[in-house]
């Protein structure tokens, strides 16, 4: 009994210690983290007052604490930090490294807010290299973090450091898009420090674009916010931003005067600095770098003072000729001022003309990024709607779900092609559409757009009827996929409105010289026709005959539009004729060389009868990057129902080092994605993989970013929203060892 109780009174006193035990290590945790907060806010002031080694040991300090205690979101921070102070001090190689230690351990723990400001400082440390497109995409990925976190205040700084990138880049006028943006952001959160730079900045843009009175005005003014609130570095950037304003305009006096404030400026924090690094350490690159700098300046301010003393003098001589030329000139006086008045008038019109068109070609600019970047993020979300409709219709549901999948498939197929439609508008307008000549032949591309549309017209209850002038060649180089766009628009808009009628296509020559032939197509209909006040608009966006028309036939009303934009594009010309209830017949001309001889194109044979399960798929391995996880999800579905076995990661830095670690038969590379883009993370598989397979699994215009593509190293490109048989063709030419044809890229 009595050893029983000994057991006993041995379990009690553990348990009590235990207890004891937990207590104490939560009440140090809470004490360390109290210190740890200490440390950062020591290191905050050191690192203001610009002593960044004292800085520095307190960050070191409390990342020991962080990692004591197991708090990741502190050491993410912490090291950010870190980073940054090593940075300033000129341990660039080390600040790198602790930069990447705090995107790693933010993407570990879905810390997107600091994982946000942790690459805009990568873009800054690639700007501060030269590298500015590689920091602009880190740009990006911060902005795109912050707006998902809903923290604005934070992106004003991403789009001023935008905005310095594309300056050193000279692209002038989307730094002044960024600057703007920058300007509205900081007066929002009152922004002191962001405001003037974003001003002093925009002072620069606008020397650079010729407008030297706003650039004045808006440095001064970014110069008097920064001396209103004693923040150093932007006065010291202002003194010289004015003094290159006013050397432009070719005042050397006020840029003599503000060269000499940025050198002597320039000395103090200089000074400064040197008193806080001390003699011998890693930071005293800075200050020589400096010295030489300040060394350039004085020299520059020499050859100024030289160039002013000669100006003076030049106008001296200059002052004493007009006197006397003004004497012999006195009796034109009259004639003079009114030649210099209708100067002004015109100099002042003429201001007013740059002034429109530079608002016209923003407002174009920004309709078109618009544009671009709706449409983007429409299709990634109808990626998921078709998906997963194709999906649901393959799975066998009931009876009663089969008429609502339908009629979903059919809602998303009318949203794709509506997007596109918006796209190949805005490519057109942006004059971003080229032409791809090959040799066809005209009259089977006809024969072909007529028996696609065959089906159509039936439901119609319409007849169609093609006449091909006899005696006209058949064989020509032209574009002949833009060729059937238009024969499909015009032939499709014709079946729309035309119930139990007639449809006519005709081609005829109307002008021949050498091998050039002036063609004319016809496709007239005896539908609904088109009222005369109509028949003015009809090649405008969005325009229907009328709002009833619209209702009953449906339609987005873009497709005329893009048919008048792709036959001015083809050099040709698109008129109509309509008479209400009568029918419409529209033609168009369009210049053609004359081919004798045809070579059948090369297309890539896919046997109907080649299907996955033809296919040994026990050992294939697939990676797919994506960082959308309802994208994620229906890939690794759609590819699970083909017996195929995946892995997932979801950005460019973890999708390199899984294909140097595992050996994969094919990577679905998305592209936009946070940190490095899928088209950076290819070029960088490429330098130590040249053999493997990867698709660019994209929602993005392809028309626009074909070249990256192909310069990247893509084999090929599956579009999202994809066709399930598209994507499994491409995928079974990989895996049995065909060699990929794209049709992009070849």
């Amino acid at each position: 009994m009595s050893r029983i109780k000994y057991y006993i009174f041995v379990f009690l006193a553990c348990f009590c210690s235990l207890i004891f035990a937990q207590q104490v290590s939560v009440e140090d945790t809470d004490k360390l983290a109290l210190t740890l907060q200490e440390y950062v806010d020591q290191a905050k002031l050191y690192s203001d007052r610009g002593d960044y080694y004292k800085a520095k040991n307190n960050l070191d300090e409390a990342l020991e604490i962080a990692k004591k205690i197991d708090d990741k979101s502190n050491q993410g921070k912490i090291y950010t930090k870190i980073a940054k102070v090593q940075f300033l001090v000129g341990e660039k190689n080390l600040a790198t490294v602790s930069l990447n230690n705090a995107i790693q351990i933010q993407r570990e723990i879905d810390d997107y807010g600091n994982r946000a400001i942790s690459y805009n400082i990568k873009g800054v440390f690639l700007s501060n290299n030269e590298n500015y497109d590689k920091a602009l995409e880190y740009f990006n990925s911060a902005n795109t973090l912050f707006e998902q976190e809903n923290l604005e205040e934070y992106i004003s700084d991403v789009t001023l450091n935008e905005a310095k990138a594309l300056i050193a880049l000279k692209r002038f006028d989307e730094a002044k898009v960024k600057l703007e943006k920058t300007i509205i952001i900081a007066k929002k959160y009152d922004q002191k420090r962001r405001l003037s730079s974003a001003l002093i900045q925009s002072g620069k843009v606008s020397s650079e674009l010729n407008n030297s009175k706003l650039a004045l005005s808006q440095a001064e003014e970014g110069l008097s916010i920064a001396q209103s609130h004693n923040i150093i570095e932007n006065i010291n950037e202002a003194y010289l931003t004015l003094s290159d304003i006013h050397e432009n305009k070719g005042d050397h006096s006020n840029a003599l005067n503000y060269v000499r404030k940025h050198i002597q400026l320039s000395d103090s924090i200089l000074n400064v600095k040197r008193e806080n690094l001390a003699s011998g350490i890693t930071g005293q690159n800075i200050y020589n770098y400096k010295d030489a700098e300040n060394a350039q300046l004085k020299e520059q301010m020499d050859e100024v003072t030289a160039e002013s003393t000669f100006t003076r003098i030049t106008t001296i001589l200059s002052i004493a000729l007009i006197t006397i030329l003004s004497l012999l000139t006195l009796s034109l006086y009259k004639n003079n001022n009114i030649r210099l008045r209708t100067n002004n008038m015109l100099h002042k019109k003429n201001d007013e003309l740059i002034v429109a068109k530079e608002k016209a070609e923003l407002a174009s600019k920004t309709k078109a990024n618009f544009l671009s970047t709706v449409t983007h993020e429409l299709r990634t979300p109808l990626y998921a709607v078709t998906g997963l409709t194709n999906m649901l219709l393959d799975e066998k549901p009931k009876e009663h779900q089969i008429p609502h999948l339908k009629s979903l498939k059919f809602s998303g197929d009318y949203l794709l092609t509506f997007i596109n439609d918006i796209l190949q508008i805005n490519k057109i307008e942006a004059n971003k559409v080229e032409l791809d000549p090959e040799q066809f032949n005209l009259k089977n591309k006809i024969e072909n757009v007529i028996s696609a549309l065959s089906n159509s017209a039936k439901d119609n209850q319409t007849d169609l009827h093609f006449d091909y002038e006899d005696g006209l060649p058949e064989t020509y180089i032209g574009d002949q996929l833009k060729i059937s766009q238009i024969l499909i628009n015009l032939l499709g808009n014709a079946i729309k409105f035309t119930k139990d009628g007639d449809i006519w296509v005709r081609a005829r020559k109307i002008d021949k010289k050498d091998k050039m032939y002036t063609l004319r197509f016809e496709i007239e209909d005896n539908g609904i026709g088109i009222t005369k006040e109509k028949q003015d608009h009809m090649f405008e966006s969005f325009s229907q005959g009328s709002v009833q028309i619209n209702r009953k036939y449906g339609g987005t009303g873009l497709g005329l539009s893009i048919v008048k934009g792709l036959i001015q594009i083809l050099k040709g010309k698109i008129y109509l004729k309509s008479e209400l209830g009568k029918g419409t017949t529209f033609f168009f001309e369009i210049p053609l060389e004359h081919s004798e001889i045809v070579e059948e194109p090369k297309v890539e044979k896919i046997k109907k009868s080649n299907k996955m399960e033809d296919l040994d798929l026990s050992n294939v391995k697939i990676l797919i990057v994506e960082d959308n996880k309802i994208n994620q999800m229906i890939t690794k579905k759609i590819l699970n129902k083909m017996d195929l076995y995946c892995d997932v990661v979801d950005n460019g830095e973890a999708a390199v080092e899984q294909v140097k670690e595992t050996t994969y038969d094919v990577v679905l590379m998305d592209i936009h994605m946070p940190g490095i883009s899928g088209l950076e993370a290819t070029k960088i598989i490429r330098t130590f993989d040249k053999e493997l397979t990867i698709f660019a699994l994209t929602a993005v215009t392809l028309e626009d970013k074909m070249h990256e593509f192909g310069e990247a190293g893509f084999d090929d490109i599956i579009s999202k929203p994809f066709k399930q048989e598209d994507f499994e063709s491409k995928l079974y030419a990989a895996l049995s060892g065909e060699k990929i044809v794209s049709s992009y890229f070849n």
